[in-house]
Parts: structure tokens; C-alpha cells; sequence
């Protein structure tokens, strides 16, 4: 463990992560991209397009990928936003929401497992540890922004 760089541990873990969420979410024929995004539309009043991306960390394009595969299933429909005539509100279909509780279902049960292998106090630090390097990160603290230009 020793010689592996903090980059390695967290993108093979969460790679480990993605792979599960990805094997449980086939076994309803979806992905883990649909069952975030089915956890991240709010299943009364739905969700605004342009507030899923933010929300989800997603870029537009892969988004727009998502939602219309989504759409093609019959998870979600798109609704002209009445507070705002130029965004779109993503509803669920029943589908869509028994699809969701199927996500957090899964989501929820790995959040248990982990929570019951792993102690409190452990997690607490993975926690603070995980949000730390969030926060060097999103305050550009590593790299500033004249050292990530390639000079010519």
C-alpha cells in the first residue's frame, strides 16, 4: 500500500464501486449513470434539466445521453417548466419510480454493509480525509491555474 499514490487507491476503489452498481443495475437491464440520475430527480415535483448536472457532477453531453435513454425506457418524461418557460422538468414515470427504489435500495444496502464491516470512527476519518481533498481540489490548491497551461 505504501507505494501507491492516493490518486490509485481512490480511482480503483470507486472503479470497484462503479463495476457493483453496474452488475446490480443489469440485472434490471439499466446502468448506474440511469440509477443516479433516477435518485437525483425528485419524485413528486420533479427536477429541472439543468439542475441534474451540477447535481450529478455530469457533463451535459453524457447527460443528455442518460436522459434520453431514460426516456426510450419509459422512466422519465420532459415537461415544459411552468416557472420557467425555457427549462425543461424531468418527471419520473411509475416505472421510473419503482425503478428509483430499486437504485436506493441498492445504494442504501451497500451504505449498510460498509457501515457495519468498517467502524464509526474509521469512517468519520474517511469522511474528513475524502472531503479535505475535495475541498484542494475545488479550491484549485494543487495545481494553479497558470501551472495546469502547457507552455509552448
Amino acid at each position: 500500500m505504501k507505494d501507491k499514490t492516493i490518486d490509485y487507491v481512490l480511482r480503483s476503489t470507486w472503479m470497484s464501486v462503479a463495476k457493483m452498481y453496474n452488475e446490480q443495475a443489469s440485472v434490471k437491464g439499466s446502468t448506474m449513470a440511469t440509477g443516479f440520475a433516477l435518485i437525483s430527480i425528485d419524485p413528486e415535483t420533479g427536477t429541472p434539466s439543468t439542475a441534474l448536472g451540477p447535481k450529478m457532477g455530469m457533463e451535459a453531453t453524457s447527460l443528455s445521453r442518460t436522459l434520453k435513454a431514460m426516456e426510450e425506457k419509459g422512466l422519465i418524461v420532459r415537461s415544459r417548466n411552468p416557472e420557467d418557460g425555457r427549462s425543461v422538468l424531468i418527471h419520473l414515470t411509475e416505472y421510473g419510480k419503482e425503478m428509483r427504489d430499486f437504485s436506493k435500495n441498492v445504494v442504501k444496502t451497500f451504505d449498510n454493509v460498509v457501515k457495519s464491516e468498517i467502524s464509526e470512527e474509521k469512517l468519520s476519518i474517511f469522511l474528513e480525509v475524502t472531503s479535505r481533498i475535495n475541498d484542494l481540489v475545488s479550491s484549485k490548491k494543487i495545481y494553479k491555474k497558470e501551472q495546469a497551461l502547457v507552455k509552448k
